[in-house]
């Protein structure tokens, strides 16, 4: 999208967001809210990330409220998918599906508690606001949520999103533990070669590279990552990728006698399974950082230079290092730099 129209639509969104609080003009909530938790209904981001960075809040709602009901609206076909699979959640909503089947199993209904996870106006998740009952909606404290929301959750903008969105806790008045907030993935299905790799693969025996990202801004080049793995010969490596880089895991397993050829995963849960074994994983700003920290595994990230990518989705509840490009694209990062970074999180 051009900057231009990429601005336009903000100002529409922000105007749009403004209008509505005016018209509903609703007083902001005091203290937490002591009404009915029998029933959640949250309004989910679209990406894989933001799927796994709910999920704390998830297993704090499950583990606080255990006979609560906790239903997704999804806004992407990759979110639907995954939340369909968690066993903490109880029904997910596709809001671009069948209108008449969105409207009995969520508009004909009313629910306790509704959540809108973004942090800024966003006109699909504002209509929803609008269109779901709840006898109470909360959304995330910002200018252009005044007068929407029955309360507002109170964080800092650049808080980790697991935080931030954990941050309904506060609301329901139910404390936030830091170290409760270490996101999950669902269980998926797990392909028979998969499963051989993961039987012959020794814990700690491996690094681990992720070659693939959610944008073109976001890949480092398959080139920088080649001079990476060849700096340490006498480490072994495992590539992962998402499919459409299956080329590219390919040509690096044949450059590089230093990587062990692995079977490509079908799921963000297979490369999970991987993530958990290995050493540590180095990887752009995607998805993949998000797995490490569920897995519980060092990670040396590749980000744009971005404060708020920095700050809001660096690694959470793990140990790491952070690769900071000079631009906005990650594939400027020299390889030397990460290679120090790499050198300093193995401590020698």
């Amino acid at each position: 999208m051009k900057q231009k129209d990429w601005k336009r639509k903000r100002r529409f969104r922000q105007a749009f967001a403004r209008l509505i609080g005016k018209v509903r003009n609703k007083p902001r909530g005091k203290g937490p809210y002591e009404g009915p938790k029998n029933s959640f209904i949250i309004l989910a981001q679209e990406k894989f990330g933001d799927a796994i960075l709910l999920t704390p809040l998830l297993k704090n709602l499950k583990s606080r409220f255990p006979g609560a009901s906790l239903e997704i609206v999804a806004f992407s076909k990759a979110v639907y998918g995954f939340f369909r699979s968690d066993t903490r959640v109880d029904a997910v909503h596709y809001a671009k599906g069948k209108p008449w089947r969105y409207a009995q199993k969520v508009l004909f209904r009313k629910f306790d508690i509704l959540f809108n996870t973004k942090d800024h106006p966003s006109t699909n998740f504002l209509l929803q606001t609008l269109l779901v009952r709840a006898r109470c909606k909360v959304g995330i404290d910002n200018e252009y949520h005044a007068g929407i929301y029955d309360y507002l959750a109170e964080t800092d903008f650049h808080s980790p999103i697991a935080l931030k969105n954990c941050s309904l806790l506060g609301v329901l008045g139910a404390p936030l533990v830091p170290e409760e907030c270490r996101p999950y993935i669902p269980p998926m299905p797990v392909s028979e070669a998969v499963r051989r790799f993961l039987g012959e693969l020794e814990e700690g025996s491996l690094y681990g590279v992720n070659i693939s990202a959610g944008s073109p801004k976001r890949y480092w080049t398959g080139e920088s990552w080649r001079k990476f793995v060849d700096a340490f010969p006498e480490e072994r490596f495992v590539v992962l990728c998402s499919p459409g880089d299956a080329q590219q895991k390919k040509r690096l397993e044949e450059a590089c006698g230093n990587i062990v050829p692995s079977p490509e995963t079908g799921n963000i849960h297979e490369a999970e399974l991987i993530t958990k074994k290995l050493k540590a994983l180095v990887t752009p700003d995607t998805a993949m950082v998000h797995v490490a920290s569920c897995a519980n595994t060092p990670v040396i990230g590749l980000y744009g230079k971005a404060p708020q990518d920095l700050s809001r989705f660096s690694p959470f509840l793990v140990d790491y290092r952070m690769v900071v490009s000079s631009t906005a694209l990650v594939r400027n990062i020299d390889a030397g730099a990460v290679a120090k970074a790499f050198r300093d999180l193995r401590g020698y």
